[in-house]
Parts: C-alpha cells; sequence; structure tokens
C-alpha cells in the first residue's frame, strides 16, 4: 500500500500541480509586470498609440491626454523605426517612486535597437493598477 501512495504521489502530483492557484500566485512582480512590459510594447512598437493609453495605468492616464500620448510618440518614437532587438537589462521593484503615489511599482530598463538608432534605453514602469492588473505608467526614451 505504501509503494502504491508513492507511485500516485510521483506521477500524479506533477500532473496536478500546476492546476494549483499557488503556482500562479508565485509569480514575481518582476515577471509579471515584465509581461505587461512586453504586450503593452508590442502596441506602441505597432505605432497603435491610442491603444497603448487605453491599455496605460490610471495615474499615467492622469498625466497626459490620449492626444498628447498620440502625439509626443509619432514626433519621438516614430521616427526610429521599427525595433531590431530588445532585451531586459535591468528591473527593480519598488513601493515608492519620486512624484508617484506608494503602491507596487517595477523599474525596468531595456536596451534597444531600432532601425534608425542603434542603441537606446527605454524605461518602462509598470504598476499594479486599481483593477489588479500590471499596467504602465511611465515610459521614458533615451
Amino acid at each position: 500500500m505504501n509503494l502504491r501512495k508513492t507511485l500516485i504521489t510521483v506521477f500524479l502530483l506533477p500532473l496536478l500541480l500546476p492546476l494549483h492557484p499557488t503556482v500562479y500566485a508565485g509569480q514575481t512582480p518582476e515577471g509579471l509586470a515584465i509581461a505587461a512590459c512586453e504586450a503593452w510594447l508590442s502596441l506602441v512598437d505597432e505605432g497603435r498609440y491610442a491603444a497603448s493609453w487605453n491599455e496605460a495605468a490610471q495615474f499615467f492616464k492622469g498625466a497626459i491626454t490620449e492626444e498628447q500620448w498620440e502625439a509626443t510618440l509619432s514626433a519621438f518614437r516614430s521616427p526610429l523605426g521599427k525595433v531590431i532587438s530588445r532585451r531586459v537589462i535591468s528591473k527593480h521593484y519598488t513601493h515608492t517612486l519620486p512624484g508617484a503615489p506608494d503602491g507596487e511599482y517595477v523599474v525596468i530598463q531595456y536596451e534597444t535597437s531600432f532601425e534608425n538608432k542603434k542603441l537606446a534605453i527605454e524605461t518602462i514602469t509598470p504598476m499594479l493598477d486599481k483593477d489588479g492588473k500590471w499596467r504602465i505608467s511611465g515610459y521614458y526614451l533615451k
């Protein structure tokens, strides 16, 4: 009987474990924030600036109108051309940022190469928004 329990545990547990909610709850804030960044950046990369504004955090939307956001990205991001490569070079989880309310933030820096600019640093700050989703609260391009 002991052997049977051991075999059941060894063979069934790995199959059932992914269904357990704590497996997903164990994802790090950094990992969830990076996933949110990648989805949001795909909108920006496709030139869907209005959609990127719509998917941003409420804090972001309170700081810039949709029209201002579209005009800013059209002027500064569009001329860079298509993304050639992008990789995370740093990520930092924090509860406080200058000029922002206390909350959960991850400051992520990407080293990005564009068609018309070989090296740029994109700093993107997702925050855990009021709806419980990680959303972008800041985007800076150097």
